[in-house]
């Protein structure tokens, strides 16, 4: 792996270790330092809209999640080693519109309503275009568009993250 492709992995793996975390790290932390009744008045209200599953649907639809951010970490390592076809695959095959079966959507889709159906399409969608992306660079070597459609990819998680949580 060369310098840049390491010094790119190591940012983009921080950036997204930040995202996933700094959401819920500063109110914990403010949390253990204060009464529980003085914890909840200084909660920050959460204005996404719940969306109750079944509890076995919620564990495997938080354990697709956890694996999705696995994968953007994948997908970033291979990048930052040059290996873009290995990149397009792992973005097709785990997040890509071919992955839905392997992650049940079918089955949660029925749950959600109908904005986060639409984001969850969009990031599968996403995904696959990224795919596309990765496969051009293998020929070019040029990291611009693939960085450019895995911020993309990264955006629509962020997005339904932020407008939807699960009960």
């Amino acid at each position: 792996m060369n310098k840049f492709g390491f010094i790119l992995a190591a940012a983009l793996a921080a950036g997204l270790w930040g995202v996933v975390h700094a959401a819920d790290a500063p109110q914990a932390h403010e949390h253990r330092h204060m009464s529980p009744a003085t914890a909840a008045a200084a909660a920050p209200i959460d204005g996404r809209q719940l969306v109750p599953l079944p509890d076995a649907l919620r564990i495997d639809t938080l354990a697709n999640m956890r694996d999705h951010l696995q994968t953007l970490g994948d997908i970033q390592a291979a990048l930052a080693a040059g290996a873009y076809d290995k990149a397009g695959d792992l973005a097709e095959q785990r997040l890509g519109m071919s992955s839905l079966d392997m992650h049940g959507a079918h089955e949660v889709a029925q749950y959600m309503p109908q904005g986060m159906q639409q984001a969850g399409t969009a990031m599968h969608r996403s995904a696959s275009r990224f795919a596309l992306v990765a496969k051009d660079a293998s020929v070019s070597a040029d990291l611009k568009a693939p960085l450019a459609a895995l911020a993309a990819l990264n955006q629509t998680c962020v997005a339904c993250h932020a407008a939807y949580r699960l009960q």
